[in-house]
């Protein structure tokens, strides 16, 4: 106790807590999306940076958030990985979090009232998420995946573009952020079990919510093969590359999955096939 009043927090905790390398991910998708799909010439424009900053801001706050709810489950799931009440004090954390929410919000209200509003609200959904949403069945899951969608449409709303191409990311990051969050709460599956939580996995079991899965992962599929026959028409070898075969991986490692071992790789490659769409957008 006494080390946690002398030491109120490190900045490698405060890293760890707001998972640093995913906001760095975060960044690189807005970037890329306004760079490679819509101008070359917004690398330079201050609104794309002030647009990746605020929404890396608000991603942090929601990091932090979700950590401070969920201390006890994870002193079950990770207990290696828990930063609030070593690192860093609980009320620094939610010091922390009103900073940042405000500061992103802030930002958002310089871009202009639209991308404040969206940010305030996900701000607003991030703390709903951690207090009450990711314990129930699917629809913490699917809040998750909204907000990470609107992260990449939100460079459309700041420069007015209707490039189809944007919301074929948006909807793929959609459906891999929704797979990923149910992969871990499979993985999760024992912590969140002990606190009451009714994620898909506990009121359904692995099993089912593996089918679940599967209908996710063919619908992804098929509604970009959609998209890009009615608007675009990348070639088929794009697809094959950076979608078909990741997620064949991924699809040949679910189908026989039962451990919180196996669950993790899933959870894993599921960030590496975002990192591989991201990138992808380099050869379009």
């Amino acid at each position: 106790m006494s080390t946690e009043k002398s030491q109120p927090f490190t900045i490698r905790a405060l890293l760890r807590l707001t998972r640093f390398w995913n906001l760095v991910i975060i960044g690189m998708a807005q970037y890329f999306t306004a760079v490679l799909l819509i101008d070359k010439r917004l690398f330079y424009d201050w609104r794309l940076f002030l647009l990746a900053t605020s929404t890396a801001i608000i991603a942090a706050a929601g990091y932090i958030i979700n950590d401070y709810y969920d201390i006890k489950i994870d002193l079950i799931n990770k207990p290696g990985r828990v930063v609030i009440g070593k690192g860093i004090t609980r009320r620094y954390a939610l010091f922390f979090h009103s900073v940042l929410s405000l500061t992103g919000i802030a930002l958002g209200f310089i871009l202009g009232w639209r991308i404040g509003v969206i940010h305030f609200m996900s701000v607003f959904l991030l703390w709903w998420y951690s207090n009450s949403l990711k314990r129930q069945p699917f629809v913490g899951n699917f809040v998750v995946a909204w907000l990470t969608a609107v992260s990449v449409l939100l460079v459309s709303i700041v420069y007015y573009s209707n490039n189809p191409l944007v919301i074929i990311y948006a909807l793929f990051a959609f459906f891999m952020t929704l797979i990923r969050e149910i992969v871990k709460d499979m993985e999760d599956l024992k912590g969140d079990n002990t606190f009451g939580c009714k994620t898909l996995p506990i009121i359904w079991g692995i099993r089912k919510t593996k089918w679940v899965l599967y209908l996710l992962l063919f619908l992804l599929a098929t509604s970009v093969l959609l998209l890009n026959t009615r608007y675009t028409q990348l070639p088929l070898s794009y697809f094959l590359i950076f979608l078909f075969v990741p997620l064949g991986l991924l699809l040949a490692r679910l189908l026989p999955a039962d451990t919180r071992k196996d669950f993790y790789w899933l959870s894993q490659w599921c960030k590496t096939i975002m990192l591989l769409g991201i990138m992808s957008m380099v050869f379009i």
